[in-house]
């Protein structure tokens, strides 16, 4: 049986996310939890790996948000057709 050591939910959206940091006889582990539409996805990442996942989730998230921002100063500059 897996005992529950910290946990957040959040909802983006129609989206349900779980985020456990769990424990059983294997291990620790983080486990995320989307639930849409009456369906769940799941991703376990073992403690061991905790680190580099964090860095590669931030990655992402900055390339994102440097996207978004592009993007929103590309919109900006649009001028209207004559």
């Amino acid at each position: 049986m897996d005992t529950i050591i910290a946990s957040r939910e959040l909802q983006v959206e129609r989206k349900h996310y779980f985020i456990e940091f769990r424990e059983n006889e294997r291990g620790r582990f983080l486990r995320i939890t989307e639930e849409a539409h009456g369906r769940r996805n799941t991703v376990i990442v073992p403690s061991t790996g905790l680190n580099e996942f964090n860095a590669a989730v931030d990655a992402v998230i900055i390339a994102a948000n440097a996207s978004n921002a592009a993007a929103a100063t590309t919109s900006n500059n649009v001028t209207p057709a004559a």
